[in-house]
């Protein structure tokens, strides 16, 4: 009787932290799925001459939506966020501070995360289109150019000044369960 007592309350354990690992991983992409669609919103309130601080996709929001990133050969649209912290990467990709906006002359960088809003990286190829709408509804077209694993800790950003470069950055690899690694892989494209 102990023994099949036992043997119960272990399934019974095993299934509630099934259930838990379960829920936090779709929490997780159920909290980006909202978001988005959130972020349209504020978006299109953006294109409409909102300005930054009253296109927040929330009220409490320490964020706002900075353009619009899509490549159309994987079927990615996806809203691009202001400041890239860790805060802001739960709910899409960001604009890296201190980079040239995307879409301007310049470098820019956008970074997301690996296994949700940036996964698609893995799966561009060179002379692909990613396309960013801008604030003002305006469009500028990149080709993909290559991509390449590096290391943040060492890693140098290229300032770019008469072209348009735009920088997608990722952790990576891109099945790796541990957080907080050095390496991150980046595709690198120019305007068209």
């Amino acid at each position: 009787m102990l023994r099949r007592y036992t043997v119960y309350a272990v399934a019974a354990l095993l299934t509630v932290f099934g259930a838990y690992l379960f829920g936090a991983a779709a929490y997780i992409n159920a909290k980006g799925w909202v978001a988005q669609v959130l972020l349209e919103r504020a978006w299109t309130e953006r294109l409409h001459g909102y300005a930054y601080r009253d296109a927040k996709p929330w009220p409490w929001a320490d964020t706002a939506p900075l353009a619009r990133l899509s490549v159309p050969r994987l079927d990615i649209d996806q809203i691009v966020l202001v400041g890239a912290s860790g805060r802001v990467l739960a709910f899409g990709p960001a604009h890296l501070s201190g980079t040239a906006l995307p879409g301007d002359l310049g470098h820019s960088v956008i970074t997301g995360h690996r296994d949700t809003h940036f996964k698609f990286l893995k799966d561009l190829r060179p002379d692909d289109v990613v396309t960013v709408q801008t604030p003002d509804g305006s469009y500028v077209d990149f080709s993909v150019i290559g991509g390449s694993v590096f290391d943040a800790r060492t890693a140098r950003l290229t300032v770019v000044e008469n072209r348009r470069i735009l920088t997608l950055v990722t952790c990576y690899p891109f099945n790796s369960i541990q957080t907080g690694q050095p390496l991150r892989y980046a595709v690198f494209a120019e305007a068209i």
